[in-house]
């Protein structure tokens, strides 16, 4: 398989996860917002798992990133 065939199928893969994380994120932040609206404290469950959706979600965008860099720099030789 070329190197650019590669890069497309890990570029889709890591759009999949970030859907996939998105998707995760929103279950956990509806909770969380629904705390909020009710004026109860969210529970520290719902705010933890926020927190780590949202830090998967940018360390793969920033993966995303370097992948579709790498792509680009073949593309453009």
């Amino acid at each position: 398989m070329s190197r650019k065939s590669e890069l497309e199928k890990a570029i889709r893969e890591s759009e999949a996860e970030i859907d996939s994380l998105e998707q995760k994120r929103i279950r956990s932040m509806s909770s969380f917002i629904e705390a909020l609206v009710n004026r109860d404290t969210p529970s520290p469950e719902d705010v933890e798992y926020f927190k780590t959706f949202s830090g998967l979600i940018d360390l793969e965008r920033e993966n995303l990133r370097r992948l579709q860099a790498e792509l680009d720099r073949i593309t453009n030789k």
